[in-house]
């Protein structure tokens, strides 16, 4: 049974992730209503009675209070707000206090995103795909088919429109979305790529025709991280232009269906980012046996490739690792910070 204590904890945590992170404003919010939560409004009691699982890991209980807040101000709902959030370099009491009268002012707003849980699409992720699809590319030699689990607003499904800087390396030109993360390693194969067919699915899809998934999907960046939150809306112009749409489906039945299709003369990559870890585990060795099941069909005139960029437990960061089939030879190929910020590039072993 969570207790009032166990949830001012949580927040505690999510605090020295999002300063880990960089975003020492977000941070500064978590720790203050770690402190200064009380029982005086609905919003609050919510919070402290909160049923569930209020850590980052469960139903990130902070993130959905940090969320609510900043679509207010994203959606200039609360002049009072707005005026104590970044840029504005307000005292803890100023900005406490605008998040009372935000707990007021918008109950039922506040109280309704409460239910949901957070949802972010970081486009920086793509900054460890391309290398690892160049890779793929390299090692089969054939079109790909993408399927991407745990979609979002399908932002990482269009890592080929993008511009990369990845240190010496250069990839895509003419993007309004251009990812420079810190880069550590050789370069990437420089292969030719192309991308035959795409698809994602995700239990609750984003539209980037929809203003108030738009929002949604914005309020979710940190306030003071303004470059994530322009470049996140540079790459939903992107998703708009292309009209993509990802399916709403449980991923382990969609799944079963994309891997039943025949892909010869091309390579089927099955690839998701920080998003595998929030399967429920049934769900995820059911997954798993269905990947397991496609490789062993799988043949060099029609391969398939599972990428990762998860979680692997490392204090460093996500783990890209990349298995190819029909050896089923598996290798960790890199690993790259939770929000693309840099890469650590290894390669696939020669």
């Amino acid at each position: 049974m969570t207790n009032e204590a166990d949830i001012r904890v949580s927040f505690v945590r999510q605090a020295e992730a999002c300063e880990t992170l960089g975003s020492a404003f977000t941070g500064r919010l978590c720790r203050l209503a770690a402190q200064r939560l009380s029982r005086d409004s609905a919003v609050e009691r919510v919070i402290l009675e909160w049923k569930g699982n209020p850590t980052g890991t469960g139903d990130a209980l902070a993130l959905r209070l940090a969320g609510a807040l900043h679509a207010l101000v994203i959606s200039e709902s609360d002049e009072g707000l707005a005026a104590v959030y970044p840029p504005e370099n307000s005292s803890d009491e100023a900005l406490w206090h605008a998040c009372r009268n935000a707990f007021v002012l918008h109950e039922s707003f506040i109280l309704d995103r409460l239910k949901s849980a957070p949802q972010t699409n970081e486009v920086r992720r793509s900054s460890a795909l391309l290398p690892a699809f160049l890779t793929i590319a390299d090692r089969c030699d054939k079109p790909l088919v993408l399927s991407e689990v745990g979609a979002s607003a399908g932002l990482n499904l269009r890592w080929d429109r993008y511009a990369y800087r990845l240190g010496d390396f250069a990839w895509g030109d003419d993007s309004s979305v251009v990812l420079a993360p810190d880069w550590e390693g050789e370069p990437p194969p420089r292969a030719q790529v192309s991308v035959a067919g795409r698809a994602g699915c995700d239990l609750n899809p984003l539209d980037p025709a929809s203003p108030d998934d738009c929002l949604r999907l914005t309020s979710y960046i940190w306030a003071d991280q303004q470059d994530r939150l322009e470049r996140t809306r540079a790459a939903l112009a992107i998703a708009r232009q292309d009209g993509l749409k990802v399916e709403r489906a449980d991923a382990v039945d969609w799944l079963e269906s994309r891997l039943r299709r025949d892909h010869a003369g091309q390579c089927h990559v099955v690839y998701h980012t920080i998003a595998w870890q929030y399967l429920p585990t049934e769900l995820k060795q059911k997954g798993e046996a269905l990947i397991a099941a496609a490789g062993a069909r799988a043949t060099t005139r029609a391969p398939l490739a599972r990428l990762q960029v998860e979680a692997d437990g490392e204090p460093d960061g996500a783990s890209i690792s990349l298995q190819l089939w029909p050896t089923g030879e598996n290798h960790e190929i890199g690993r790259a910070d939770f929000h693309g910020r840099w890469i650590k590039w290894k390669g696939w072993p020669t």
